[in-house]
């Protein structure tokens, strides 16, 4: 069984508001995600710290213990809510994600216990499939230990680095992983929402 998790609850400081409800091309950001990961789990979930206002949608809400404590125990709430073997974790704030280039990471899930693509020189930790028990595990462990890093847990378990070769099969210009931080990266979404239309 595999868990779709659409993390939105970061604090948006940089956007000033809640990313998930941005308004892109008419309609919350988040909605993007959904409409793009229709169909792909058995199950999608979203956690929040705004609950209310995410009521809407219709799918289960998880809220983070330690609400605004970072990635990592953001990740916690993640694998803690969901109920499938193998959970999706995609950030809210990543309008672009790729359905071949996660179909594919679906592919490799026998291979290891987080399947993460790179892509210019970075772990894409928001765009990553986990085995929900073992990694959840792991993730408790190194929070007790006191660490705060997103891939500190890493070495804990089996992990399949999705090379940028292997990205750029199926999504050659990592536009999967575009995020929109701040009001100038939503311009730059808006602008290739256009081109993909025109």
């Amino acid at each position: 069984m595999l868990s779709v998790v659409i993390q939105a609850g970061g604090e948006s400081s940089r956007m000033g508001r809640d990313k998930a409800l941005v308004p892109l091309a008419g309609r919350p950001m988040i909605e993007h995600i959904l409409t793009r990961v229709t169909g792909l789990g058995d199950e999608t979930l979203i956690t929040t710290n705004n609950p209310d206002a995410l009521e809407y949608l219709g799918l289960p809400l998880a809220t983070d213990e330690e609400p605004a404590a970072g990635a990592l125990p953001g990740l916690r709430t993640a694998l803690r809510a969901a109920q499938g073997d193998n959970v999706l974790i995609l950030a809210c704030d990543m309008p672009f994600v790729n359905r071949l280039l996660l179909e594919y990471q679906l592919t490799l899930v026998p291979k290891a216990d987080v399947i993460v693509p790179e892509w210019r020189g970075n772990y894409q930790t928001m765009h990553a499939v986990y085995a929900r028990k073992k990694v959840l595990r792991a993730v408790e462990q190194v929070l007790e230990e006191g660490e705060r890093r997103m891939i500190s847990f890493y070495p804990h378990v089996k992990v399949y680095t999705v090379s940028p070769e292997e990205v750029a099969e199926y999504d050659p210009k990592g536009r999967s992983f575009f995020n929109v931080n701040t009001p100038e990266d939503l311009a730059d979404a808006e602008r290739f929402l256009a081109q993909a239309r025109g």
